[in-house]
């Protein structure tokens, strides 16, 4: 007696440990032995399924719903787990006797197990010391197992037998509070493994076989009653795949997806695998087309994948998991059946392996990532798939193109829309159609989209809704292999007009138009912005009279106090709005309107809204016959208050006498654009910076008051441009040449004007001075200015020169105009037939010598030319770095001065008797020809021109001719004064094509450019008399750009 108080105190200290941290098991046996609590003591109510003698410990939901697996179940009362009854007393009052584990399989009923174990010489094991957890199968569960396999085993029980309830076995105590989800514990066969689950629904099971009576004590261990006989685990699911012929084509799949070595690894899955027959069944084509793209098909396997082990006895009711794809399925159970998304397709359940569970199906699994768009259409959307199809859309649809669907429910599509021109309707449907994938989780508050049709929708995100533009999206959308699928409430009407468009083409808002003139508030109708408007129509201002109205307008400040209470920051549309609360919008005015959304309509302050979701391109108009008014704002005059009392009714307003509003300014609403205006006195330059493309047109133009000042204009006829070019305007002269003597001064040209100066595109860096074009450009202003009829009186007599600067890659075409006024003067036009250039040229016409260096006495004073023309002066465009002595190219510089200013007509008389000497400055690759050209006005005066075969140039070369001078300057006493090279020759000075960097010196380039502009100011025949007296200063044209600024 005293051993049994004993035993059953141990019982009692084991079951109190038990309860210190309990399981999901533990807990379902206490809530069940609550509800059985007017049973009596230590009762347990549990649910058995009609039908069956299957039994739960039921959770709540399946208790209320009085079922299991969508199959009626009743309640049954038993003695909770440790407790037995008692004759003529209720409930089970007594402790259960405690014995060893073979004893203790006599208690629970597992009579069968008991009997292999006494035949199977296991009993003398479990009756003796140790420490045991036996999982012993009901009768019921070797009643389930295949005859053949039972009689194999009770033909062997030495072996055979006695291995099979090894299995069963663990060689320690583990009790349901200890067994975790996802473990694996060895069994006493060869320490195979025994794979636990612990579901948060109490149920516990052991290689996918249940435990239906668990925690009963032994001496010398516990036993755990389980649904099933369980067998020896060694497969993964790999394994299960490349074995089943029954599951090739699925094996296929997953070996083309890359997913074979995740199925093969460790770890807890559910498979839901489709059978040959299965994939038998899908479209024809499909399974082709997907093959070829791994994601999809990589989608489509995993989406047959959960990340937990779900056997099916845990799945008492439908229950939503997450697939290996991402995305969710619904498992659920019909009796003794799996369904999966609520349909019934499981052949075969529970097949057990090491890493997880496989259940076969017959059905494949499609997500919505492994479909295209059009097959994510549902029948809410019908309609739109149709109209899709009947006018010519799907052909844009293509599953290699990405695209998005706004499909509109069926119920968008009334008789007037279906009665709609072709054209327009199949127009309607391109805007709801988005030519990129756009996911919900991608779009913001102001986004806009671009539809097939060319327009732009916008996005307006709110606290509970997503719209764009009238239309809100439904719940619903999905997302594809090549697209994604929203569901609009409505057709979308994207906006083509602004606020005040809408009211003037309704016609119904003239007064409350012509209150905002009067306010000068009509900008804000029309300006840019996202406004949301409560338009008042005609019929609100009705009770009003001539008086009233002019009354009300001679008050600016109160006129837009009323005005802009109607405005709020922002594009609320009815969709948008939280239904069934009061929605604070705060106007411009700066007090709240109170808007709230019922049963599909809008109210304003208590006021009906008839009509809603105009859509404008700057905001979204709602319509209201009433004025509205800040009921919290006080009205201070007395005839004020008369007024505002006819026109709104539905609010008290309140009378502060003296009340006055705060004066809003115009700033605070109305955006401004300023304009500025730049205007220069000095110098006279109008800079324009143009890059050329195509072929330009060359055109001289002359000034109709001076004929001797002429303008070279080149014309691009293609705006594509890639060149820089200049554009110098001087004087008091328009773009076309013409002279101003008042008015604006304002330049206006549609085309590049390149006038005179060397090119520096080919200038990259500079260091020390940025300011060095800067500087270049007034000196080329300065020359510019210096030209013109009468330039005798304006300067001293200097040589004839014409200075052109220009980027030439093709065969160019010089001609010389001469000036009407003045004969003596020409100017030299280069056209090129080709726009890419990428050289710098430089002519210079002037002196009394040939090419040779011959005195010239007579010759026609026009040249024509086929190739380019290169007279006089080094060519920088390559130098871009000086890096070891920068002051060399002055010294050069210097060096071609003396030469040049020793040449011209008349020179003895201007200057002291030195040799003749010209200058020849080219980078040539192929060879040349020299042609000495004459002066028909004075024979004395010769061109020497250098025709180049080929355009494409790249040496450089330097011909000096003549004189008892060298290149440096210095006396030479005999030699031939004549050159002619058929290859690149190379005579005196230096190279400067690889120079690329000013370092030290970068006001290099200004002093070269000061040097011939003192050579190009000598030219011109009668200069002396043609320039103004020193420190007279001529008018600068200023162009002047504007720009609104927002």
């Amino acid at each position: 007696m005293h051993q049994l108080l004993a035993v059953t105190s141990a019982l009692v200290a084991l079951c109190c440990l038990g309860s210190v941290d309990s399981s999901a098991y533990d807990k379902i046996v206490t809530h069940s032995r609550i509800r059985a609590r007017s049973e009596g003591p230590n009762v347990c109510a549990m649910q058995q399924v009609l039908g069956t003698q299957k039994k739960y410990f039921s959770t709540c939901r399946n208790w209320y719903k009085r079922s299991i697996c969508g199959k009626k179940a009743t309640a049954v009362y038993e003695c909770c787990p440790g407790y037995m009854k008692l004759e003529g007393m209720k409930g089970c009052p007594a402790v259960a006797p405690i014995d060893h584990v073979y004893g203790t399989l006599g208690l629970v009923k597992a009579t069968t197990t008991q009997q292999y174990a006494d035949i199977s010489k296991l009993r003398e094991e479990i009756e003796g010391q140790g420490s045991f957890t036996l999982f012993a199968p009901s009768n019921e569960a070797w009643d389930l197992l295949d005859p053949s396999v039972r009689s194999a085993l009770v033909s062997n029980v030495n072996i055979e037998l006695y291995n099979a309830l090894h299995y069963h076995m663990v060689n320690r105590r583990l009790l349901t509070k200890g067994m975790k989800d996802g473990m694996t514990v060895n069994s006493m066969y060869h320490d195979l493994g025994l794979h636990i689950n612990h579901y948060s629904n109490g149920v516990v099971t052991v290689n996918c076989a249940r435990i239906i009576h668990g925690n009963q004590v032994a001496t010398n261990g516990v036993v755990h009653v389980i649904d099933r006989v369980i067998s020896a685990v060694g497969s993964t699911i790999k394994d299960v795949l490349d074995v089943d012929e029954d599951l090739s084509s699925f094996n296929a799949a997953a070996l083309a997806s890359g997913m074979m070595d995740k199925l093969d690894q460790p770890g807890q899955f559910t498979l839901f695998a489709p059978t040959n027959a299965a994939f038998d069944k899908l479209n024809a084509g499909y399974l082709e087309r997907i093959m070829g793209n791994k994601d999809v098909i990589a989608a489509l396997v995993n989406y047959h994948l959960l990340k937990t082990v779900q056997c099916s006895e845990a799945i008492t009711a439908g229950s939503v998991y997450e697939t290996v794809e991402g995305s969710s399925i619904e498992i659920g159970c019909d009796g003794d059946s799996l369904t999966v998304n609520g349909i019934k397709m499981v052949l075969k359940k529970d097949i057990v392996t090491t890493n997880g569970v496989i259940h076969l199906i017959d059905q494949v699994l499609i997500p919505d990532s492994a479909k295209e768009v059009m097959e994510l259409m549902g029948d809410t959307q019908s309609v739109f798939t149709d109209m899709v199809s009947e006018l010519g859309l799907a052909a844009a649809m293509r599953p290699q193109t990405e695209y998005t669907l706004l499909a509109p429910v069926n119920g968008a599509f009334t008789n007037e829309v279906m009665s709609t021109d072709q054209n327009l309707l199949r127009y309607i449907l391109e805007n709801h159609i988005l030519k990129l994938k756009v996911t919900l989780s991608e779009l913001y508050n102001g986004q806009l989209l671009e539809t097939l049709a060319g327009q732009f929708l916008r996005v307006f995100i709110y606290r509970t809704a997503v719209c764009i533009e009238n239309a809100c999206m439904l719940r619903g959308g999905k997302e594809g292999s090549n697209g994604a699928v929203h569901l609009m409430n409505s057709l979308i009407q994207p906006a083509k007009k602004t606020m005040y468009e809408l009211l003037i083409a309704d016609g119904r808002f003239k007064m409350f138009l012509s209150l905002m003139e009067t306010a000068d508030l009509t900008d804000l109708l029309k300006q840019e912005g996202s406004y949301t408007m409560f338009a008042p129509t005609d019929e609100a201002f009705a009770d009003l009279s001539r008086e009233d109205l002019a009354l009300l307008r001679s008050d600016l400040n109160v006129l837009r106090t009323i005005l802009l209470y109607h405005f709020s920051n922002g594009i609320f549309i009815n969709g948008g709005l939280e239904g069934g609360v009061t929605n604070l919008l705060k106007t411009l005015q700066g007090n709240n309107l109170q808007v709230k959304s019922v049963n599909n309509s809008i109210h304003v302050n208590s006021v009906e809204v008839p009509a809603s979701d105009l859509m404008a391109t700057n905001g979204v108009v709602h319509i209201v016959k009433n004025l509205l008014y800040p009921g919290d704002l006080p009205v201070g005059r007395q005839e004020l208050m008369v007024i505002l009392q006819k026109v709104i009714r539905y609010i008290k307003i309140k009378y502060v006498p003296g009340f006055t509003y705060t004066e809003i300014p115009l700033t605070s609403y109305k955006r401004t654009i300023t304009t500025t205006h730049y205007i220069e006195t000095v110098p006279d330059v109008t800079k324009v910076t143009r890059v050329i493309e195509k072929e330009p047109t060359v055109t001289t133009v002359g000034d109709e008051g001076d004929p001797s000042i002429l303008t070279r204009i080149i014309e691009i006829g293609d705006p594509r441009v890639n060149k820089v070019t200049r554009v110098i305007d001087g004087g008091e002269f328009d773009a076309d040449g013409k002279r101003i003597t008042g008015g604006a001064r304002h330049t206006t040209v549609n085309e590049p004007h390149i006038i005179e100066g060397p090119d520096f595109s080919k200038i990259t860096t500079i260091h020390s001075n940025p300011g060095l074009i800067q500087e270049e450009s007034e000196r080329i202003t300065k020359l510019i200015k210096a030209g013109g009829k009468g330039a005798a009186i304006r300067r001293p007599p200097v040589p004839d020169v014409t200075k052109v600067t220009r980027f030439i890659e093709k065969e160019p075409t010089v001609t010389t105009v001469g000036d009407e006024g003045d004969p003596s003067i020409l100017t030299r036009i280069i056209e090129i037939g080709d726009p890419r250039v990428n050289k710098v040229t430089r002519v210079i016409d002037g002196g009394e010598f040939d090419a040779d260096g011959k005195r010239i006495t007579g010759g026609a004073r026009h040249t024509t030319v086929n190739e380019p023309h290169i007279i006089e002066g080094p060519d920088f465009s390559k130098i871009t770095t000086i890096h070891s002595n920068p002051g060399l190219i002055q010294e050069e510089s210097e060096r071609i001065t003396k030469l040049i200013k020793a040449g011209g007509k008349g020179a003895a008389i201007r200057r002291p008797p030195v040799p003749d000497v010209t200058k020849v400055t080219r980078f040539i690759e192929k060879e040349p020809t020299v042609t000495t050209v004459g002066d028909e006005g004075d024979p004395s005066i010769l061109t020497r021109i250098i025709e180049i075969g080929d355009p494409r140039v790249n040496k450089v070369t330097r011909v000096i001719d003549g004189g008892e001078f060298d290149a440096d300057g210095k006396s030479i006493t005999g030699g031939a004064r004549h050159t002619t090279v058929n290859e690149p020759h190379i005579i005196e000075g230096p190279d400067f094509s690889k120079i690329t960097t000013i370092h030290s010196n970068p006001g290099l380039i200004q002093e070269e450019s000061e040097r011939i502009t003192k050579l190009i100011k000598a030219g011109g025949k009668g200069a002396a008399i043609r320039r103004p007296p020193a420190g007279m200063r001529r008018a600068r044209l200023v162009r002047r750009h504007h720009k609104p600024r927002q």
